[in-house]
């Protein structure tokens, strides 16, 4: 099952990128350790319910640097691993640089991940966290919003399915608009200096 979960995210981030470096060409600015896909996505936009349990759209969370990451609670590895890394990328910024960077991950198992699940499983990983849930349907369309998608396996006879998604982190600066795509295999540091520069360009 773990296997077949890991092809179908590995065959899901391959396409995301694959369109995404079709899409347009970068100008390969080494300043920026992530992709620059500035004007190549839409600006940070939803509508849908935190781990709070209430209702919140991009603008509440308006003049901080955003990290979106699509994910599920149960993933046993792609999620728990990135969540990690993420959470030490913004953790050791300067404390007055925290402030203004979150992460938002968006669950895109809404059957399985309620909002208190979902409290329960980003709050492990750092207090920066919101967790983002909705109806499917919603869900699909911030998903192709930002050209990629997700899936689900069969059941087992526990009810346990798979869910394979992206594992593209989609960076927005304090405006909303789409800055940058870290990849997997950028380390913390990495990440961590491009918010730096993110935070302190709009400041």
């Amino acid at each position: 099952m773990i296997t077949r979960f890991r092809r179908g995210c590995a065959a899901l981030s391959a396409a995301s990128l694959m369109i995404i470096l079709l899409t347009g060409c970068f100008d390969n600015d080494k300043s920026w350790n992530g992709k620059d896909i500035s004007g190549l996505m839409p600006e940070l936009k939803f509508n849908l319910i935190s781990s709070e349990g209430t209702a919140v759209s991009a603008e509440d969370y308006s003049g901080h640097v955003r990290l979106l990451f699509f994910g599920f609670t149960s993933c046993p590895d792609v999620c728990p691993t990135a969540l990690q890394k993420l959470n030490q990328a913004t953790s050791g910024l300067p404390p007055e640089l925290q402030e203004k960077v979150l992460i938002l991950f968006a669950s895109v198992d809404p059957k399985r991940d309620t909002p208190e699940r979902l409290a329960k499983y980003v709050n492990h990983f750092g207090t920066d966290i919101v967790g983002l849930t909705g109806e499917e349907l919603q869900l699909r369309e911030l998903a192709k919003r930002y050209r990629t998608t997700f899936g689900y396996g069969d059941p087992d006879t526990d009810g346990n399915y798979p869910v394979s998604h992206s594992s593209a982190v989609y960076v927005f600066d304090r405006r909303g608009n789409a800055r940058l795509l870290i990849r997997p295999d950028l380390s913390a540091k990495e990440i961590q200096d491009d918010l730096i520069n993110l935070v302190q360009e709009s400041s």
